[in-house]
């Protein structure tokens, strides 16, 4: 190394350095300013991308209907993709002053996650499996050990390795034979929710020649490690018939079950006990379920109960009986019993005693206990019942508000139960209950580095009055500090359909949001099942607008307690949260300042009545079937797409996946060129389309976290807060 030559400074050499320095900084401020000016002029200039129109008109129960933009939903046409790239090329360009908002968002929440991490090991047939991350991966290794958690490791499926050369790598499900030597496991490489199975020999290390298309949900193994079963979907991306297919033998896979509704879709799998394979089917409201032996897959498969319209039922096993959870004369479900050897309706049996304010959810099965998953008055509880004693008792949990689910249960012969634990401000804590004793142990929480820590926040669970006076549940977290003076901004997200609940999730990202003083809370509207099955009952078919109101009514709650105000108000759903998202800006789009719909369902009624579209015909049970007027006309009320109109729209970022099977494309393509015609202000709309991806974006452990920094940049930006 040369050394360095020091300059002894004169007062005149430092007269001129500071000069000089003065010079330069000067220069330099006059080109930012310059760029801030060219910077500020070309986004004066730039203009959103406009499609050709091409009217198209619709005939449907006497009334007409157009559609100036239908030819985007076919995406073999060229200029369907070269729109779509302009539309991404216009959000890139608007979104272009916050590129380095965006990196610093994604590093800070990347660098809140302990890279080099693992999964809590679980036990079965003698081997402890986990998952496991190393610095700077992307996914996971599958690793177990034999025997003892000492023993040497064997990576029996390396993601990273597997997902080279593909722009996304989804595995589904990873299944390993009971004698341990086998893995099957299920991959989408397209983003369109259809799997291809492989098989991989454990002991060679290498896959076999088995290799099932088009398949969906999960894989189960018969007990003789020579036969598994599976889904397989038909052109509509309906899971409909049940296959069982044999190692070696790669053409003549045998059909078990046909699931000839479309209003329904099949499922496997197998009992705790692993004795028995059940084969379900079901609808929005209806489920019905047969079995074979698990030991002898030429066994005949005997239905339990006739399918009955309105009624389901779910079945496991326990020694001498199946346990059901059923609503047949009980709403929110409850646990009954039957003989295995005389299982017909007739004689079921409660197995414990049926309360009509608590939802059962669903039932964990060991030797001596069941553990039933519970909702009462919004948050899950677990209740343990002795089989022997048949006494029960509750495990506790402290926070007025968190989120707790069965994880990691797959010893049937054992008294310990897992569960996981958070809340919008606890990390996962992963959770291992003592049946017994009743004592509990944490085996681990999930580390959140940068100085991550839970007392600077608080959570809240508090209740909006909708208008017809029912009280909507919302969840909600802060940074301590913050005053309810009406001058936060808030971010309110909620779902609400298909009965499926919004979790009090813990998010890493989420703190990017609190620390810079945004409010986040989750609405609990009806359509969900938060309070029960009466509670989803309320938020679908004739009655889906109370999910919209309800959500406009929670809004209003939180800027009437001062919690925020409609100029620092954003909402977010995705994709019927999406739907949520449309029909709430074209009824009260003065409440919001800027909204994020993520694969919106926004077509409604063009999707609804066109059968040929994947899953179509399962949706008549949720939002009713448009060839009835009486629905056509309640959904054509509410579908965002169809009710946009001439008045002042808040901001908006859509996005969407181009291979989507769920919501297709063309909904979120079309919404945005059609509220740009429409609207009457000056708000920015952006379209944002992943091009190699679908429903749940990108695959990536990290790559995700760009498309939520992406989010947030738009949300700081929007409130000009992009330092």
């Amino acid at each position: 190394m040369k050394a360095l030559k020091f300059i002894k400074m004169t007062p005149l050499c430092i007269l001129f350095a500071a000069f000089l320095l003065l010079a330069n900084n000067t220069v330099a401020q006059e080109k930012n300013n310059s760029r801030k000016e060219n910077s500020s002029k070309e986004m004066k200039d730039l203009k959103p991308p406009t499609p050709k129109k091409v009217s198209k008109y619709f005939d449907e129960h006497g009334s007409k209907r157009y559609d100036d933009y239908f030819w985007i939903n076919d995406k073999t046409n060229p200029e369907v993709i070269e729109y779509i790239n302009k539309e991404n090329e216009y959000t890139e360009a608007f979104m272009i002053d916050t590129k380095e908002l965006q990196e610093k968002l994604y590093n800070e929440i990347v660098a809140r996650i302990k890279q080099d991490d693992q999964s809590v090991p679980y036990l079965k047939n003698g081997y402890y499996y986990y998952t496991r991350y190393e610095k700077g991966k992307q996914y996971p290794y599958y690793c177990r050990n034999k025997g003892s958690l000492d023993a040497q490791e064997e990576i029996i499926l390396d993601q990273n390795e597997l997902a080279k050369g593909f722009q996304l790598y989804k595995i589904g499900d990873v299944s390993v034979s009971p004698n341990s030597n086998l893995l099957a496991y299920s991959v989408d490489t397209v983003g369109n929710n259809k799997y291809v199975i492989y098989v991989k020999d454990l002991n060679a290390n290498k896959n076999l020649d088995d290799v099932i298309e088009n398949i969906s949900g999960n894989i189960v193994w018969a007990n003789d490690n020579k036969n598994f079963f599976y889904p397989k979907n038909d052109e509509a991306n309906r899971s409909y018939k049940i296959f069982m297919h044999t190692l070696g033998d790669v053409n003549s896979d045998k059909e078990i079950f046909h699931e000839a509704d479309e209003k329904f879709q099949a499922y496997v799998f197998k009992s705790a006990s692993e004795k028995y394979i059940f084969i379900g089917s079901a609808s929005s409201n209806t489920a019905d379920a047969r079995f074979l032996d698990a030991d002898n897959v030429n066994s005949e498969l005997k239905l339990i109960q006739p399918r009955e319209e309105n009624i389901e039922y779910y079945p496991e096993h326990h020694g001498e009986n199946f346990l059901i959870r059923t609503n047949k004369n009980a709403l929110n479900f409850k646990l009954v019993s039957t003989p295995v050897k005389n299982y017909s309706g007739e004689n079921w049996k409660d197995f414990v005693d049926y309360d009509e304010k608590i939802l059962l959810e669903n039932f964990d099965v060991f030797k001596n206990f069941i553990v039933l998953s519970e909702k009462q008055n919004g948050l899950r509880q677990f209740r343990i019942v002795n089989v022997n004693e048949k006494k029960s008792h509750y495990i506790k949990f402290n926070e007025k508000d968190y989120e707790a689910s069965s994880s990691g249960n797959y010893e049937f012969d054992t008294d310990k139960f897992r569960y996981t634990y958070m809340s919008l401000k606890t990390p996962p804590s992963t959770f291992e209950y003592d049946l017994v004793s009743k004592e509990k142990e944490l085996l681990k929480q999930t580390e959140v580095l940068s100085g991550y820590n839970p007392e600077d926040y608080i959570t809240d669970r508090v209740y909006a009055t909708a208008k017809d006076g029912t009280r909507i549940p919302v969840s909600i977290v802060y940074k301590k500090g913050i005053k309810k003076d009406g001058n936060n901004p808030l971010l309110l997200m909620a779902y609400g359909s298909y009965g499926m609940s919004m979790p009090s999730f813990f998010s890493y990202d989420r703190i990017s949001l609190l620390d810079r003083g945004i409010i986040y809370a989750i609405a609990h509207i009806r359509g969900g099942k938060e309070l029960g099955e009466d509670w989803y009952n309320q938020g679908k078919m004739l009655n889906k607008k109370n999910s919209f109101t309800d959500f406009i009514d929670c809004s209003e709650f939180l800027i009437k307690e001062k919690y925020t105000n409609k100029n620092k108000l954003f909402a977010n759903g995705g994709s019927a949260g999406g739907l949520l998202m449309g029909a709430v800006m074209n009824m009260r789009p003065e409440l919001y300042k800027g909204v994020i719909a993520e694969v919106p369902w926004v077509d409604v009624i063009s999707d609804m009545m066109d059968s040929s579209i994947p899953l179509t015909t399962l949706e008549y049970e949720e939002w009713g079937n448009p060839n009835v007027k009486e629905y056509y006309d309640y959904m054509l009320s509410y579908s965002p797409y169809d009710n946009v109109k001439k008045q002042n729209y808040p901001a908006l970022l859509a996005t969407g996946g181009i291979n989507d099977a769920q919501v297709f494309y063309w909904n979120p393509v079309k919404w945005v060129a059609k509220l740009r015609e429409m609207k009457t202000d000056k708000n920015p709309i952006l379209l944002k389309m992943n091009m190699g991806a679908g429903h749940s974006g990108k695959s990536g452990r990290y790559e995700r976290y760009e498309e939520i920094a992406f989010k947030y940049a738009f949300i700081l930006k929007m409130l000009d807060m992009k330092k």
